[in-house]
């Protein structure tokens, strides 16, 4: 749970984005509803990527999860940009390939956090090591079932966007 206000926006957000993220993999895309959705995903998201520096509850400094942060961050903006800049080649499949992964990202977080609760749960003590552990294999594991889809939805994007 949330343990301040930072971390109940961080979280309110991460929930927007996880269902906006959702219907916009799912739905069709260039549409005025994926425009809408995709507009309320970017803005959940910058705050969600905010919030996450502002968050310190492991060891009180900059670690993995804030790498991770840093890594949406960029994700994030690699997507939107082919969008914003006029001249961009082959923008569409750049920003569906780049936003895909900002999802997936998003994903792997929520998978983090959930099975990083576990030690929590089972009342383990110094569970650092675990901790990361269940970050490594949750995060891993998300990431590589959606570099499965990613790599048929790519072959998809190019033939109908170009590479």
């Amino acid at each position: 749970m949330p343990h301040d206000t930072i971390g109940w926006i961080h979280t309110v957000f991460a929930i927007i984005a996880l269902i906006t993220g959702s219907v916009i993999l799912y739905k069709t895309k260039g549409t005025s509803l994926h425009k809408k959705t995709g507009r309320i995903y970017g803005i959940s998201m910058l705050i969600v990527c905010a919030t996450a520096f502002l968050i310190y509850r492991v060891h009180n400094t900059f670690g993995i999860l804030h790498f991770f942060a840093v890594i949406s961050t960029v994700t994030l903006f690699l997507g939107m940009l082919p969008m914003y800049i006029k001249g961009y080649k082959n923008a569409i499949a750049v920003h569906l390939s780049w936003m895909y992964w900002s999802v997936i990202g998003l994903y792997c977080a929520f998978a983090a956090e959930i099975f990083t609760r576990l030690p929590l749960l089972l009342n383990i003590k110094n569970s650092y090591g675990i901790f990361y552990a269940l970050v490594g294999l949750s995060t891993g594991l998300v990431g590589f079932i959606g570099s499965r889809f990613f790599k048929k939805k790519k072959s998809v994007w190019e033939k109908k966007f170009g590479t």
